[in-house]
Order: structure tokens, then C-alpha cells, then sequence
């Protein structure tokens, strides 16, 4: 974007229309004004093609969001930043779900202006579409389509934004990612991001995990323990897979949302808590409230704002760029050299469907990265089966089974588990053979682990082996 953009500024108060106006004619935009929401309407409706609108949120007349809403019909791809001397977040809220930029709080300071307008024409230190973006923990979210331009962008804004946030997508979609994002462009960024799997902690022990216990609460119980809310105090947390919680620790999760307190099991004392909670499900929500999994009045609270996040089915642009991306990182992992991406190889990861997505996906080429056969990794492609944890396991025979009924198959098997347990061995020796860090780090259950330590007969006495190729 040229520095001679034009901006149309909407305000009702003559002193803020100067002010602003002369901060932005500092920088050379070309600036246009008006005074009232309706002004501002004919004036794009009669030809007025501004690059950007900010928009006073209360004026007499059409308000800012009713004006921002017309806009919006009007030239859909309008960019519109809303101004308001009030913090109020359900106004907030509302511009975002009419398609807001951002939204600035008056009185502002000109650096602030300027990272908004930078942000949205384009200029300064902004995200390049595709750039893989570092939230922490050697998690990185990647921004490589229209779609995911757009979830980036609403997350940016609601970060800002102190309410509950929803997460829906599919499993292996990139929930927490998204979560991790959202921590890190928040005010909160450099408090503490906790993640709790409601489903991988059975019902009875999910209470004490997450608001903790008093010495006597129940057998066992020697000590006291804080919970991940009181651990998580000022930062953010993350309760993914919410529709498995019980529903009986979904109201007293709905207490916590609603006075930011709770009390520790075996305890009358009261604990306060300032928590940012993010929650993330791949339930089918109208079914999940039917019949009674998710509480309807717990739902209501954690919906300030949704972001739904497509399946890779859905934005294929992006494989060509996070098949890059895995294959750097994993190869940095592995200590491994990064394999080509063939033509061929690209193509087949184009067709293929990627049920279990984002996970299936990093899956596929730290089995690629590992076996380093192509032809074998193409094959994976054609027949695919679902293994138990969520990933994905592939047959390889796409129809071709000329060597005497699956011998073919069968190979891929065998590959896919010395690949696995190599995988598993590498990670256990990674890890020191601490084998719930080594779990984290093939992002599998604990349980999922130690069936297949049993299942592939790994032994520590083992850990010393190494690929040919290097470890």
C-alpha cells in the first residue's frame, strides 16, 4: 500500500475529526471526513473508494455499528476500524462478528494509530501470508490461505478482547495453535498458557486437576495441591475436548466463568482467580446440548466469540507450504537431512483428503522424513485406514496388488511400524526415557505410549540404537 492511501474518517466531534485528521495528514495519507454515519454511507454509495474507514462507534443518528454494517453490505472488502472513548465489550464483540479490523479505545496515542493502520494496509512488520508464525513451545501457526488469512486476523482482534472464546474444527485442525496465538498477541502473552485435555483425564480427577485439593479431600490426598487455575492466575487456559467434561464439573466450571472463584476439593475457603479461558471441542454442538453432553447455559457463556477452523480438505492452497514447514522442523528434530517434494509427491498430498488433517499430515512426513523412500510415501496415499489414536495409518496397495494378494500392503505396514517404533525410540531417547515427555513430544496419550512400547518390545536397553542414517 502506497504511503498516499486514503482514509475516511467518521467521528461526530469536530476536536477528535482535527485530531486525528492531523495525525494521519503527518504521515501523508490523503484524508477525507464526515460527520455522521449517514454522510459517511452516500459518500462511498456516490463513488468514494477509501483504502480505510475508522468509524466512531457512538454517534447520533446511525450509530457506528449499524454504519459499519452498511458499509460492509456495500463494499464487502472495505477495511473498517472502530473508535470509541468506551471499552465496551460487547460492542467490541458486535464489530467483530460485522467484520471489524480492529478497534481503538480514545483517547489513543499516535503509535497506536499507526500499528492499526500499519496492520491493516499492509505496511511496517506485519505477517507475510504463509510465514510461519512462532507462539511458543516450538508450535508455529501458518497463515497460507484466505481462510486462515481471516482466522488470523479475528484472532489478532479478539485477543484484545478479555471473553471467553469458542475453537470448533475438527480434530487435528490446529485448536491449540490457534489457542497459543491468541495467548500470545493477548495483553496476557507473557503470563502462563496452561492446555487441559478434558478427555484425556478421566471425569473423577479432572475436578482436582483443575481447581486442586486439600490434605483429607479424598484417599490420597497427603497434601495440598493447586489447581491449573490457581497455577494459570493472570494467564490463559486452554480446556480442549470441553464437550467430555462431566456435566457436573461443567457447573462449576460455569461458577468460575461467571465470579472468577472457586474452592479447592476439601476446602470452604474461597480462591479468586483472573483467568483468560479459551475452550475447544470437535463435537457437533447442536447435538452435543440436545442430548445434554454440554450444558446449554455453560455453551452460551463460552460463545462470546466463535472461530471455526476449515479442515485441510478445505484449504489445499496451504499443503505445498506446511509440508515444507514439517519437513524443516522435523529434519531440525531428527538430525536428518530434508527430503526433496517432488512434483509427484506434491500432487498426491493435493488429491488426498486428510481426514485427520494438520496431525495426519506431520505424521505422514515424519514417516517420509524417516523411510525416505518417495514412491512408498506416494503409495501411503492412495488406501488410507484411520489408526486408534487420531492420527492416521495408511494401507499402500492403491489397487495394485500384482505381487500375489497385499505383499505390497503388507510392506507399508512393516515400514509404517519400524517407522512408528523408531519414532518411539528416538523420542524415549530424547526425552531420557522419561516416557510422559516422550508422549508430549509424539503428541499421543500417555496410554497410547506405553501400548506401544508393549507392542513394538522397545526396552531401554535398547536406546542406544540408531537409524544408519543418523538419529
Amino acid at each position: 500500500m502506497s504511503e498516499t492511501a486514503k482514509i475516511l474518517l467518521v467521528d461526530d466531534e469536530p476536536a477528535m475529526l482535527r485530531y486525528i485528521r492531523t495525525l494521519l495528514e503527518v504521515d501523508d495519507y490523503k484524508v477525507e471526513t464526515a460527520s455522521t454515519g449517514e454522510e459517511a454511507l452516500k459518500r462511498v454509495e456516490k463513488g468514494l473508494e477509501p483504502d480505510l474507514v475508522l468509524l466512531d462507534v457512538l454517534m447520533p443518528g446511525i450509530d457506528g455499528l449499524e454504519t459499519l454494517e452498511q458499509l460492509r453490505q456495500q463494499k464487502p472488502g472495505l477495511k473498517v476500524v472502530m473508535l470509541s472513548c468506551v471499552n465496551d465489550t460487547k460492542k467490541v464483540v458486535q464489530a467483530m462478528r460485522l467484520g471489524a479490523q480492529d478497534y481503538l479505545t480514545k483517547p489513543f496515542q499516535k503509535a497506536e494509530l499507526d500499528a492499526v493502520i500499519d496492520q491493516c494496509l499492509g505496511q511496517g512488520k506485519v505477517i507475510i501470508a504463509g510465514e510461519a508464525e512462532d507462539v511458543g513451545d516450538d508450535v508455529f501457526f501458518i497463515a497460507a490461505s484466505a481462510a486462515m488469512r481471516k482466522i488470523r486476523s479475528q484472532a489478532a482482534l479478539v485477543a484484545h478482547v478479555d471473553i471467553p472464546v469458542l475453537l470448533l474444527g475438527e480434530s487435528g485442525t490446529g485448536k491449540e495453535v490457534l489457542a497459543r496465538l491468541i495467548h500470545k498477541l493477548s495483553p496476557r502473552a507473557h503470563r502462563t498458557f496452561l492446555k487441559v485435555n478434558c478427555a484425556a483425564v478421566p471425569g473423577d480427577l479432572l475436578e482436582s486437576e483443575l481447581f486442586g485439593y486439600e490434605p483429607g479431600a479424598f484417599t490420597g490426598a497427603t497434601h495440598s495441591k493447586p489447581g491449573k487455575f490457581e497455577l494459570c492466575n493472570k494467564g490463559t487456559i486452554l480446556l480442549d475436548e470441553i464437550g467430555e467434561m462431566p456435566p457436573m464439573l461443567q457447573a462449576k466450571l460455569l461458577h468460575v466463568l461467571q465470579d472468577q472463584q472457586f474452592s479447592r476439593l476439601g476446602s470452604r475457603s474461597v480462591i479468586k482467580v483472573d483467568v483468560r479461558i479459551l475452550a475447544a471441542t470437535n463435537v457437533d454442538i447442536p447435538q452435543a446440548l440436545a442430548t445434554k453432553r454440554l450444558r446449554e447455559d455453560l455453551y452460551y457463556r463460552l460463545n462470546a466469540f466463535t472461530l471455526q477452523l476449515p479442515p485441510l480438505r478445505e484449504r489445499k492452497e496451504e499443503i505445498p507450504t506446511l509440508l515444507k514447514h514439517f519437513m524443516t522442523r522435523m529434519a531440525e528434530r531428527y538430525a536428518r537431512s530434508p527430503l526433496p517434494l517432488s512434483p509427484a509427491l506434491l500432487e498426491a498430498c493435493q488429491v488426498y483428503s486428510w481426514p485427520g488433517n494438520l496431525r495426519e499430515l506431520s505424521n505422514f512426513l515424519k514417516r517420509y522424513l524417516i523411510l525416505g523412500d518417495e514412491n512408498l510415501a506416494t503409495a501411503e496415499l492412495q488406501q488410507p485406514r484411520h489408526d486408534g489414536d487420531g492420527g492416521a495409518a495408511h494401507s499402500a496397495a492403491a489397487g495394485k496388488s500384482g505381487d500375489g494378494g497385499g505383499g505390497l500392503k503388507s510392506l507399508a505396514r512393516s515400514a509404517k511400524d519400524e517407522a512408528e517404533g523408531e519414532a518411539i525410540r528416538q523420542a524415549l531417547e530424547q526425552t531420557n526415557w522419561n516416557r510422559k515427555q516422550a508422549a508430549a513430544l509424539l503428541q499421543i496419550s500417555y496410554k497410547a505410549l506405553l501400548y506401544k512400547i508393549r507392542q513394538y518390545g522397545i526396552a531401554e536397553a535398547k536406546s542406544h540404537h540408531k537409524l544408519s542414517a543418523g538419529a
